[in-house]
């Protein structure tokens, strides 16, 4: 290290903290593993009319028990907002996992991401870690909505999951069924 380099900025935007060891998951040909450990609830059930109504598209949702949050497929990712990540598979499923209702509002307080927009990851690898804390004291729901965005290009997106089960972070929940 030089002696001005102690003055230089960091550049906060290509800086991402070290994560945690993945999950094994269950990842197979368009299917779709949870992002994080908890209990299970159909899209229907979530407590947010755009998400309950299938707009942003089919999947599941989950109540977590914990605050990492883990990919649930392999591939590109195509967006970082704080609370939410977009990654698309080289089979060409959309995958958007949304980390709470409303938590946009939060302006990333509560978020740390572990990649970053144009990152390949692995189905299992941590993408972003959430304090509940901060989300709670925010007044917004937790549930963790998995979606696969671009549903209508499929024959349909089923959860596979009980709903009301508890589910470990990697295990199969959504199926795309071409």
């Amino acid at each position: 290290m030089g002696l001005f380099d102690m003055f230089k900025k960091k550049d906060a935007e290509s800086a991402v903290p070290a994560a945690p060891a993945a999950v094994a998951a269950e990842e197979a040909a368009d299917v779709l593993c949870a992002p994080v450990n908890g209990r299970v609830i159909k899209m229907a059930d979530v407590p947010d009319p755009v998400f309950a109504g299938e707009v942003v598209g089919k999947g599941c949702a989950i109540w977590p028990d914990d605050e990492i949050v883990y990919a649930p497929i392999s591939g590109n990712v195509t967006v970082t907002m704080g609370h939410a990540i977009g990654i698309t598979a080289d089979n060409g499923v959309e995958a958007l996992v949304h980390i709470g209702v409303d938590t946009v509002d939060m302006g990333g307080k509560g978020f740390t991401g572990y990649v970053k927009q144009g990152d390949t990851v692995k189905a299992g690898q941590p993408v972003i870690k959430m304090s509940r804390a901060d989300i709670e004291a925010a007044g917004h729901p937790d549930c963790v909505v998995l979606a696969v965005s671009n549903t209508a290009e499929f024959a349909d997106v089923q959860l596979t999951a009980e709903p009301e089960s508890t589910v470990a972070a990697g295990a199969a929940v959504v199926k795309v069924v071409r």
